[in-house]
């Protein structure tokens, strides 16, 4: 028996980890603990007063046994249901099943990898907030899990308060109704946010989830130049470089599918020195 770091029943009100023993091997697996333990002060104390119901369920899909408990109690004791899935495809038909209000997903799992999932989980139900967790660390590659359609993403080893306010800040964000924008026509295109659907000349086209992301962007704020420090922030969910060239490959990736003619855009038009535009 060696010792692990685990949650203890007074955490949430002192913000330290108690040691207490427990087995660290699983089917003959040696487990290492993800956690760091970490002092809090006034601003991240959670409040009693306002525990989740029951009825707010997170998904969580995450094939490391001592992570499964780990993160089974993190949300347990904060008043969420929980579920736990091993694999990728017992993942999806949970979310099928269940319709969780949250998804906790890991990258590396079995059948169905997470990134292929959070790109399904995505485009069936866009308004599940899903957080990727992951021991990526570089920016380019969080990006891409971005690009993926996750909405946020916490790197390995992390605290468990910084998951939960993470997964908070993301069921409190105000989802944008998706009527407000259902459907969009320009030219020869036809897009339908609901249904994540796209023709173009009357033939379907594929666009990523971020990619639906980043169009109804432009198309909520048609006619208005829209700089790239806004575009990372407020689609990408990032504070990154504005130099970065992210926004300009997504919109070239756009253009690709949507313009008539790449060399001369029609509908994402470029601005010098400010940005880009979408014109109807």
């Amino acid at each position: 028996m060696r010792q692990l770091k685990f949650l203890s029943a007074d955490f949430h009100r002192t913000g330290i980890f108690h040691v207490l023993p427990f087995q660290t091997h699983c089917n003959g697996v040696a487990m290492k603990s993800v956690m760091k333990s970490e002092r809090t002060g006034p601003d991240f104390e959670v409040s009693d007063a306002r525990r989740y119901s029951a009825q707010t369920q997170i998904l969580v899909i995450e094939d490391d046994p001592q992570m499964q408990k780990i993160l089974q109690r993190t949300f347990r004791e904060q008043g969420f249901g929980v579920t736990v899935c091993g694999d990728g495809q017992a993942g999806l038909d949970a979310f099928r099943s269940s319709r969780p209000s949250a998804v906790i997903l890991d990258l590396m799992l079995p059948n169905i990898s997470g990134s292929d999932l959070c790109k399904i989980l995505k485009a069936e139900q866009p308004g599940v907030p899903v957080i990727v967790v992951s021991a990526i660390s570089k920016v380019a590659d969080k990006v891409l899990l971005l690009e993926l359609g996750a909405d946020d993403y916490v790197t390995k080893p992390f605290s468990p308060r910084e998951l939960m306010a993470r997964v908070q800040a993301a069921l409190r964000r105000p989802q944008k109704q998706l009527d407000t924008t259902p459907t969009c026509s320009f030219g020869e295109c036809e897009i339908d946010f609901n249904k994540m659907s796209a023709l173009r000349g009357g033939k379907p086209i594929t666009l990523t989830a971020h990619e639906f992301k980043v169009l109804k962007y432009f198309v909520e704020n048609a006619e208005r130049v829209l700089s790239r420090e806004e575009l990372l922030n407020e689609v990408w969910g990032c504070n990154s470089n504005p130099a970065t060239r992210l926004v300009d490959n997504q919109i070239l990736k756009l253009r690709q599918k949507l313009e008539p003619d790449l060399a001369d855009p029609r509908y994402l038009k470029t601005v010098y020195g400010m940005g880009y535009k979408f014109v109807p």
